[in-house]
């Protein structure tokens, strides 16, 4: 039998084990063109909890009594796909499955030169896309810019802080615990690092940003975000990437944005990472080489066992995680 991971009730607030369910179905059999595949390690990222809203979004709802689906490294077990052979490691937006059934185009086998698999799930994968069109498409930096960054020692936050820096920017890192402002500070060489947790975020904020902001990417939105715009400079540029802090707050009040944007003729977009589909390519390139140079490097979090996804994905919303958080399933 095969086990699957389904959400059977959407929550309000936080998501615990009464919305997920491991059930068990047979093994599913590939149809020509299709390949059986072997989950070996699942991503667990902070999207995956709006789509267990019933809401219109950017990307359609997870359905009740269905396996939620995300990004997954597997291996082929069985092909009917001229594309693929027995033992390939493929990577794509498939079911949370120990053993699943994809077409030969919802998949992409993975480059094992370009570095260890699990990083087409993180730096070499969403995240790093994500850090890499967020950044340099909308947030424009120039040398010498002041990059604040919330969420910075996650999967996205981590890759922004050390593009940033290979741009020239000034880096300055919000996190919320000492082993991720430690990480941050000594590892990623951000030039100054905020916990958020532990301080004062205003005073912290005017203190690391004398000059003022001119990129703020931000990850998690919330009263952390409040605090920024004050410090905007003239034609800033806020990347808006995620708002981890609100997603299991119903009906979060936000704050008012207006006045600060307009006294400072700044810019605030909002993206995905499926924006930049078209230009994946140049993505990896470029990605890869900072990997390969040791410009840009990683910090995986993994948890091991199947049935420990849904603890993984809970532990992102109280930032447990440093760097990709994975859970591995399996091994080849």
């Amino acid at each position: 039998m095969n086990r699957e991971i389904h959400l059977v009730k959407r929550p309000e607030a936080a998501p615990s084990h009464e919305h997920l369910q491991i059930v068990e179905r047979p093994v599913p059999e590939p149809e020509e063109g299709e390949v059986l595949l072997k989950t070996l390690y699942v991503s667990v990222d902070p999207y995956m909890r709006g789509r267990m809203n019933d809401a219109k979004s950017y990307i359609e709802p997870f359905q009740l009594n269905k396996p939620i689906s995300g990004g997954i490294v597997a291996e082929v077990e069985e092909s009917r796909s001229s594309q693929f052979n027995k033992g390939d490691l493929v990577t794509g937006s498939l079911e949370w499955k120990e053993y699943s059934t994809a077409s030969e185009r919802e998949v992409r086998k993975i480059d094992p030169s370009l570095g260890p698999v699990t990083t087409s799930l993180g730096v070499l994968g969403m995240p790093g896309l994500t850090a890499y069109f967020g950044l340099l498409d909308i947030g424009a930096p120039k040398e010498g810019d002041t990059l604040l960054v919330s969420g910075a020692a996650g999967a996205v936050g981590s890759a922004v802080v050390q593009i940033g820096k290979i741009y020239g920017c000034r880096v300055v890192g919000i996190a919320g615990t000492e082993k991720k402002t430690r990480y941050l500070s000594e590892t990623l060489n951000a030039d100054a690092v905020i916990n958020y947790k532990k301080e004062n975020v205003a005073e912290a904020l005017q203190a690391a940003c004398p000059d003022g902001v001119d990129i703020y990417f931000d990850n998690v939105g919330g009263s952390v975000s409040d605090n920024v715009y004050p410090l905007l400079n003239k034609f800033a540029r806020i990347v808006q990437c995620g708002a981890i802090s609100s997603y299991n707050t119903p009906n979060d009040q936000g704050p008012r944005v207006h006045m600060h944007l307009i006294k400072s003729s700044a810019l605030i977009k909002g993206f995905t990472v499926g924006d930049y589909r078209d230009r994946f390519g140049e993505g990896f390139h470029h990605l890869s080489q900072w990997v390969k140079d040791g410009r840009l490097t990683y910090e995986e979090t993994i948890t091991e066992g199947f049935d420990q996804i849904p603890e993984a994905f809970f532990g992102l919303f109280k930032g447990e995680n440093l760097g990709k958080q994975l859970v591995k399933t399996g091994s080849k």
